[in-house]
């Protein structure tokens, strides 16, 4: 149970503390989690007579890593034709095409030696026994890591915990040779968390800095990149301010009543006070960001009476309340990171769909408006935001350049709630815009990017490589194609439920967290139920899957988002976790009779790993389709398994220490 928790530990760490400090990261949050499994699955297959070198120096890479990423960290000015990355301006530290394979590597030789540590320690326990104390170490390693997102723990609290954990198990002789790397790791993540206005919120690691151009000034960057800036109240009522464009621009508006979405450090909730608000909603995803303004902002915006502070996603406040406001704001809502398990959704990709554009407009009081500006980048963007406000308000919204491809846009209900400069006019064709199903509004066509297609080439690459120094003869893998297919399956099932999660009830920290909870007591369920059951109906099995996957298809998202919180929980619980249970009764028998563990194993890791490469599809295809690719991977792998004869009514296998192999750690996004 230690070995499996402080494997699941150090991964979230590791996908944390790397995405944090190297940019590029922050939009590639599944490289270090494919990094990490195919470490885990490399300890794993590795026999017991072989590997002790592996787990003698586990520590080493960890320190490394750490070392290296501190030492060299860094910035990419990340350009793109195809897709908008929100980064720096400037490219520090080794090149990127050095630092990114050495990343991916590192993180692989970490959870290989934890993953091999575990994996010996799984053979002295039956088969369902060692499963399940699995899969309670890595509900308790989850629950741990949420837990000190809660607290806003700093880095050095993550590497104590890990430290501890790993001289536990490293034994006696051990302890030494553990101990002089792990203090060296300590003791970097001790001058970072030292760092003078370095702190960490559940998704960032946040620098705070006064301004050495005015007082009362401070500049907030967060991962690396700058990211806010704390503003006195007189400078954002200057002339050409975006903070006073949006009540230039609706003179009429009362603006009695305000919504502030991405309300941050508090400059917007000032300056709508300034304007004679008498209630300001100020919704803010991070606590720590808005902790930041209540201390340090000079106007003290989050101390008016007047200001009721949400700390909660903004499309989920949206859908959440019936309240009416004179204006409704979307402020500078740019996160630079992803949901976590999800290849490309930001925190705030769901504001900026057509569907959100909908229900913010459903809280616009008459005569009032909505506004949202930001630093767009590019003019396709303002266009494709722009060419949604004009039809749903029937209008044409201002628009005021406050900066290069920077902008501010105004739409009142009605053309004269609204007091344009400008009209906007698109710059060339308008592209589609973001839907729910398909919400990647910074991407300009449905395609895959280039970039995004080299890493995934190279990362499978690496993994047949890395497979093949193991062990495992490729050859001798296709008997277990259906294990294959599996893999591949429930990788692509578990995006999907991460997905769904973050538009029913938010892109937070605590909704993620608790999906992947989720889904290892859905697997946990799945064991408990497997070990009850003298025999085991494969096609049984098979039908109740499709028929779980054919009920989340076919259930339309507006339907579940109409529902009361109640209601939609319990609705949202059994599309997502039904299919999973099913699909890991079927997974834990076919492992459990397999006659070559590692084929097997081996088999079941490309398959995850070509999973987390088809999670792209979405790019082009949308989320809900990708039920559609599931359901015929799943059907493919029963065919295969009928083929070779494991389809059939099965009766359960006796453990043995030759089984207990075959238990792969099914944490998030491994199968």
């Amino acid at each position: 149970m230690l070995a499996s928790a402080a494997m699941l530990f150090v991964e979230l760490a590791l996908i944390r503390w790397a995405g944090a400090n190297v940019v590029h990261l922050s939009y590639f949050s599944n490289f270090v989690l494919l990094g990490s499994f195919l470490g885990i699955g490399i300890g794993f297959l590795i026999p017991a007579s072989r590997g002790r070198w592996l787990k003698r120096w586990a520590p080493v890479p960890l320190a490394l890593l750490v070392v290296l990423v501190w030492v060299y960290p860094v910035q990419v000015s990340q350009s793109s034709d195809q897709v908008i990355y929100f980064t720096t301006v400037k490219t520090t530290g080794l090149p990127q095409w050095v630092t990114l394979p050495v990343v991916f590597l590192l993180t692989a030789m970490i959870m290989a030696a934890i993953g091999k540590i575990t994996a010996d320690l799984f053979r002295r326990l039956p088969s369902l026994e060692a499963y399940r104390c699995d899969l309670f170490g890595s509900i308790t390693g989850s629950v741990s890591f949420a837990l000190l997102s809660w607290l806003r723990a700093p880095s050095v609290v993550w590497g104590v915990l890990a430290s501890a954990a790993l001289l536990v198990l490293g034994g006696r002789r051990s302890r030494l040779r553990y101990a002089i790397p792990l203090t060296v790791m300590v003791a970097v993540l001790s001058l970072e968390t030292m760092t003078a206005g370095v702190s960490w919120s559940p998704y960032y690691k946040i620098l705070v800095r006064p301004s050495v151009f005015a007082a009362g000034e401070y500049r907030v960057s967060v991962n690396g990149v700058p990211h806010q800036m704390i503003v006195p109240l007189a400078v954002l009522q200057q002339e050409g301010s975006p903070y006073r464009q949006v009540y230039d621009l609706t003179p009429l508006n009362p603006h009695r009543r305000v919504l502030v979405i991405g309300a941050g450090n508090g400059n917007d909730v000032a300056l709508a006070l300034a304007n004679g608000a008498q209630r300001v909603d100020a919704v803010e995803i991070d606590p720590r960001l808005q902790q930041i303004g209540a201390q340090l902002h000079p106007a003290k915006p989050y101390d008016d009476p007047r200001v009721h502070v949400h700390i909660n996603d903004g499309r989920a406040f949206l859908e959440r309340s019936d309240t009416k406001y004179d204006l409704v704001l979307l402020a500078l809502p740019d996160s630079l990171t992803l949901v976590a398990g999800a290849s490309n959704l930001r925190l705030e990709s769901y504001l900026f769909t057509r569907q959100a554009f909908e229900a913010a407009r459903d809280h616009v009081a008459p005569h009032g408006a909505f506004a949202m500006y930001n630093y767009y980048r590019t003019s396709w963007l303002v266009d494709r935001f722009a060419g949604s406000l004009q039809d749903i308000y029937g209008h044409p919204p201002c628009v005021t350049a406050f900066a290069r491809n920077a902008a501010v846009l105004v739409a009142g209900m009605t053309a004269a709630d609204q007091s344009c400069e400008q009209i906007w006019r698109p710059s060339g064709p308008l592209t589609g815009a973001a839907s729910d199903d398909h919400p990647f509004p910074y991407l300009l066509h449905r395609t895959i990017p280039t970039l995004y297609l080299a890493v995934l080439g190279a990362i499978l690459l690496v993994t047949l490589l890395a497979v093949r120094l193991a062990g495992v003869r490729i050859r001798n893998t296709v008997r277990y194609t259906d294990m294959f297919l599996m893999g591949a399956a429930f990788m692509l099932l578990e995006t999907k439920n991460v997905i769904g999660f973050a538009l029913y009830f938010g892109t937070t920290w605590l909704v993620n967290a608790l999906v992947f909870i989720g889904v290892l007591l859905a697997v946990l369920g799945a064991v408990e139920v497997r070990r009850r059951l003298r025999r085991v109906n494969q096609p049984l099995l098979q039908l109740l899957l499709f028929a779980t996957l054919a009920a989340a298809w076919l259930t339309p998202v507006h339907a579940v988002l109409s529902l009361p919180p109640a209601p939609r929980l319990g609705a949202a619980i059994a599309l997502a976790f039904a299919p999973v249970f099913c699909a890991n009764l079927i997974f834990s028998d076919r492992l459990a009779l397999a006659a070559d563990p590692t084929a097997a194993f081996g088999a079941n890791l490309l398959g995850a790993l070509t999973g987390g490469a088809l999670e792209y599809l979405a790019l082009i295809t949308g989320y809900q389709a990708l039920l559609v690719v599931v359901a015929l991977l799943y059907l493919a792998a029963g065919i295969t398994m009928r083929i070779a004869g494991h389809g059939t009514t099965s009766q359960s296998a006796p453990a043995s220490d030759q089984t207990a192999v075959l238990n792969t750690w099914q944490g998030p996004g491994r199968s």
